[in-house]
């Protein structure tokens, strides 16, 4: 009799990575299937969402549950998180209120505190009083005239080395820092799939594209799905739909329709001169889809910079954001978009959309005008389930008997998709009890940060980007 295995995952994005890798860690046999020659090729992430401020129209709970989320993942992948604190700001130009930002942060202090009396190993982002800090413009026309740190260590010298590049006289006062971190996709890819590979209780089949899922429970044969590929059927007990924005292909041959939104959405790569320090992370507020829409500078090693800017001439686009249809589950892009995500980008869109990009920055850092392009866009698209385009927080929804679907937005809603995943397979018999809970795994533990730094830098030249965006911009030991 051929295996059969306990749970199915089709999709190898970071959802049904991290739900593989919990899986393994408690022995429960599964196989992984995903389309392309690597794990974690979704939509890329370059923030760690721990408090959710780069989303001043979300809730304040929106914002608790991106930090409880975020803390556990970068438990499980700390060297995919590049401890660089975030530099918030709003425009004068725009509606925000500073005052707003800042009610929430003291919520967002106090949950923190909260989360480190659960369990003292949440303390990742340093104390709960340095979770943020404030500068009034007395703040910033004092440390201005400071001196360059090349390595900031102090919320000063973060803010000092930023003042030398930004206009800050175009921005309310007070500023704030805070720590949200980096968030490197290389990176935690590299660890899921060394880590999958070395697990006994995980069958990863990459280059593995499913065509057809069979759903056979009525006929009572000790399993309840059967998973087509090309040169093999897998015969699985519980079913896991990874499959991000595309979710909605597998409902639609299991005939569920399902409301959902879709969003295509990209960053730019650009390469800039070199300056004396590193700086925070630049985070610019304005209302998204406008002309003065959101923007986003975000660094990484050997001067390249990343940068979202929330206006349809840099990271959103035309008909971008698209509902699935009464009798339809899975949205289709237009023609312009599905030729991105299939063949890639045509060079002169880079060059336009690039260069759309960097002009955006230089309203706020006006030397940045001197950037060029540094490789193509980092771009895919996200679902996000229900019809709000501005939830954040999506986890699991199980349709059916012996079916999941994950239903992600943010990457760090994966490991709450996994346990949620874990505690259903209980409930319906797929397995015994699990007496004992365990936080740590041990697969991904065993992964040494050599071998990241190896496999992260592969996987970047593979797609096409520089292998600096594979590594962290302050070193982690």
């Amino acid at each position: 009799m051929s295996k059969v295995y306990n749970v199915g995952i089709i999709g190898g994005g970071v959802s049904g990575a991290v739900i593989a890798l919990e899986l393994a860690k408690y022995g429960i046999e599964n196989i992984l299937l995903e389309k392309e020659e690597s794990l974690v090729n979704s939509s890329p992430f370059c923030h760690l969402h721990a408090g959710g401020n780069l989303y001043p129209d979300i809730s304040t709970e929106q914002c608790k549950v991106l930090m409880k989320q975020s803390i556990a993942m970068a438990r499980l992948f700390p060297q995919s998180i590049d401890q660089r604190p975030t530099f918030i700001s709003i425009p004068k130009s725009e509606t925000y209120k500073v005052s707003d930002i800042q009610n929430r942060l003291n919520v967002l202090v106090d949950y923190y505190k909260t989360l480190i009396k659960e369990d003292p190993k949440n303390k990742i982002l340093g104390s709960p009083e340095d979770y943020y800090n404030i500068f009034t413009k007395e703040d910033l026309n004092t440390l201005v005239k400071q001196p360059t740190v090349t390595v900031p260590k102090t919320a000063n010298q973060w803010i000092t080395n930023a003042l030398k590049l930004i206009d800050y006289t175009q921005l309310k006062t007070p500023i704030i820092l805070v720590q949200e971190y980096g968030w490197n996709f290389f990176r935690l890819g590299a660890q899921a799939q060394l880590a999958l590979n070395k697990a006994t209780q995980c069958n990863l089949q990459l280059n593995t594209n499913v065509s057809k899922v069979e759903d056979v429970k009525h006929l009572k044969l000790g399993y309840n799905w059967k998973i087509h590929t090309k040169n093999a059927v897998h015969k699985v007990k519980y079913l896991v739909n990874s499959c991000g924005f595309k979710t909605g292909e597998i409902d639609t041959t299991l005939n569920l329709n399902t409301k959902r939104l879709i969003e295509f959405k990209a960053a730019y790569v650009s390469k800039w001169q070199p300056i004396n320090g590193l700086i925070p992370e630049l985070i610019f507020h304005g209302k998204r889809g406008t002309p003065n829409g959101m923007v986003q500078l975000t660094p990484y090693c050997n001067d390249y910079y990343q940068i979202h800017g929330m206006t349809k001439d840099v990271t959103l686009f035309d008909n971008g954001l698209i509902q699935s249809k009464t009798n339809q589950s899975q949205p289709e892009f237009n023609a312009i978009i599905k030729e991105k995500l299939k063949s890639g980008w045509k060079e002169n869109d880079i060059e336009q959309r690039t260069k759309n990009a960097i002009s955006n920055v230089t309203k706020f850092i006006p030397t940045f005008k001197s950037a060029i392009p540094g490789s193509k866009p980092l771009y895919g698209a996200q679902q996000i389930p229900g019809d709000d385009p501005i939830l954040r927080v999506g986890e699991v929804s199980f349709p059916s008997k012996f079916y999941a679907r994950s239903e992600i937005i943010k990457a760090s809603s994966a490991l709450t998709v996994a346990n949620q995943i874990i505690y259903k397979i209980q409930e319906e018999a797929i397995i015994p009890t699990i007496k004992t809970v365990v936080t740590k795994n041990v697969l991904l533990n065993s992964i040494s940060k050599n071998d990241i730094n190896a496999l992260a830098s592969k996987l970047a030249t593979q797609r096409g980007y520089p292998n600096s965006l594979a590594k962290l911009v302050i070193d982690r030991d």
